[in-house]
């Protein structure tokens, strides 16, 4: 059965109606994670999309019905999805990624400049990704977990979760505008024709961990941190 976009729908709510769509907004270039809350028609308009045409093509792409299983889940269980697989995958590609990208730098250098510029940029999306990771394994997500946990408000150094969530989301934003930038620089990710395997691994690695950052952010930006907003609400009625 054929399932209808609605193109008043948000972003966020449609990638997490719909997992597969992520795919269909990156190929777009559709902001879903950090831009969530804006609407699909919104979205299209802004990009010179023709929001009816784009909802019909995305119903069509849509196959499967019904959340993911993430979209479902609690606190604490989300957290720990969000670290076990996002976290983890970043802890390791990142390296991977760091290697590749100097590797190609030393051999393709001279003939492509233009890599110095995007090796810089990868080099600070890593350095922006590494520390927030760390904040969110060691300071927020322990404070989660214990807000789920929570038959009463708790009493956190940093008052309400709001104020390190927003911090995050600064931080979610800044990284979403180094992508972006990354994608530009490298035409889409597009290896030159003169270009050896390893620069069509990193590039395709780079492709890769833009859209695996994306559903991060977009798991956290539109699902995790609204649950917690609305766990401390229902925590504050509690006497």
């Amino acid at each position: 059965m054929r399932h209808m976009i609605d193109p008043a729908a948000s972003l966020g709510d449609l990638v997490t109606m719909h997992p597969q769509l992520a795919r269909e907004f990156e190929a777009l270039g559709l902001d879903y994670c950090c831009g969530g809350t804006s609407t699909l028609w919104d979205a299209c308009s802004e990009r010179g999309l023709d929001p009816t045409a784009t909802a019909a093509e995305l119903s069509d792409a849509v196959t499967e019905l019904g959340e993911a299983d993430w979209a479902t889940m609690r606190l604490e269980d989300l957290v720990d999805h969000i670290e076990q697989t996002h976290h983890r995958y970043l802890d390791e590609e990142m390296p991977r990624l760091s290697t590749l990208m100097a590797k190609i730098v030393s051999v393709h250098g001279e003939r492509h400049p233009e890599l110095a510029e995007t090796a810089a940029c990868y080099e600070a999306i890593r350095a922006d990704l590494e520390p927030h990771l760390l904040k969110e394994e060691r300071v927020l997500f322990p404070m989660i977990r214990e807000l789920a946990a929570a038959k009463h408000p708790p009493s956190f150094h940093c008052g309400s979760l709001r104020n390190p969530i927003s911090m995050m989301l600064s931080e979610h934003d800044a990284v979403g505008e180094l992508l972006a930038r990354l994608r530009r620089l490298t035409s889409d990710f597009t290896p030159p024709a003169d270009g050896c395997a390893s620069y069509a691994a990193c590039f395709a690695g780079l492709a890769d961990l833009e859209a695996d950052t994306h559903l991060h952010i977009h798991k956290e930006n539109n699902v995790l941190f609204p649950l917690v907003v609305r766990r401390e609400a229902e925590l504050a009625t509690v006497r």
